[in-house]
């Protein structure tokens, strides 16, 4: 028994780490270009987006909740800061706006789920249909291009040897990780998604602090939408599409429990780099769009499934 206990002590603790080596390395050996550098700058450019999107899920998620409509707060995200900026918006001016209006979206979304008790899955299910709507309404399905240089530096630009799109995702992942793990709103999130009676019963405001959690990660998930739209230099009402299911695949191979009241950014940040060397590679190697789909179904599939275990075994000692 005692190997038996030793052998799951080492898997719950490293798993995440153990599963990022063991892929880093098989790409490495199936793929030829895995290890240039250009490959690996575009890797870590790509992964930004998902990092910061996966910040924002991985609150969300701590509270036992959810959010199926991330790709599409991309989209929109997108749509509005090209919008802004091809009417001649200033850049720091239509930036703020569209963060303003991803909080707004995110408190939306909190408000209903707090107070009416619809369940965020049912809630944030709908959203994604609305917001995919609003995007195609405001852009009639044709991308809004956009050609500031300035703004595409955001996405594809650098500061010093590092992407300017990694930067911004370091800054997002401190910002969550302090606020998660050192402040008392943080406290309060992993109390409500462990046991949302017991924080009600000591005096924690949970309709609040649910509230305030989908707000900033509206408000997290628009910085993620800017940086892809200077990546891709255009909102696109298509952006993002599908996103949602790799942030929470993300969030949840971190480490972070899907039924809520466990998680670090530091989790999330290794289930990033799991994702996106796992896109990478499967671009490297030719396989269909349609077939990655299956995938990474597979890969969130045995996330859940390794979650439920850890979770019955740490309830069984």
């Amino acid at each position: 028994m005692y190997w038996k206990n030793t052998l799951f002590v080492i898997f719950d603790k490293g798993s995440t780490t153990i599963g990022l080596a063991l892929l880093f390395i098989i790409m490495s050996i199936i793929t030829t270009d895995f290890l240039s550098v250009d490959n690996l700058v575009n890797v870590m450019r790509q992964s930004a987006v998902l990092c910061i999107m996966a910040v924002a899920m991985t609150f969300i998620i701590i509270t036992g909740g959810i959010d199926l409509s991330a790709g599409s707060q991309l989209a929109v995200s997108g749509v509005a800061v090209s919008g802004l900026i091809a009417a001649g918006v200033p850049i720091p001016l239509a930036i703020l706006i569209t963060i303003i209006i991803g909080g707004l979206i995110g408190l939306f979304m909190g408000t209903v789920i707090s107070t009416q008790n619809i369940p965020p899955f049912i809630v944030t299910l709908a959203m994604l249909t609305i917001l995919s709507g609003i995007a195609f309404v405001y852009t009639e399905g044709t991308p809004i291009v956009v050609s500031n240089a300035l703004f595409r530096e955001i996405g594809r630009g650098f500061i010093g040897p590092i992407p300017t799109a990694i930067v911004i995702m370091i800054i997002v992942a401190i910002i969550g990780h302090l606020l998660l793990s050192h402040t008392r709103f943080g406290r309060y999130v992993y109390t409500i998604g462990d046991n949302e009676e017991a924080a009600r019963l000591c005096g924690i405001n949970v309709k609040l602090v649910k509230t305030g959690v989908y707000a900033f990660g509206g408000a997290i998930m628009a910085i993620a939408g800017i940086v892809l739209a200077s990546r891709l230099s255009s909102g696109s009402p298509n952006a993002g599409t599908g996103s949602e299911l790799d942030a929470i695949a993300a969030v949840v191979l971190g480490g972070t429990n899907l039924f809520g009241g466990e998680g670090k950014i530091s989790g999330t940040l290794m289930g990033v780099a799991i994702i996106s060397i796992l896109n990478n590679g499967l671009n490297l190697l030719n396989v269909s769009s349609y077939n990655q789909l299956m995938i990474k179904g597979v890969v969130i599939l045995l996330a859940v499934w390794l979650n439920s275990i850890k979770a019955r075994r740490k309830a069984s000692v």
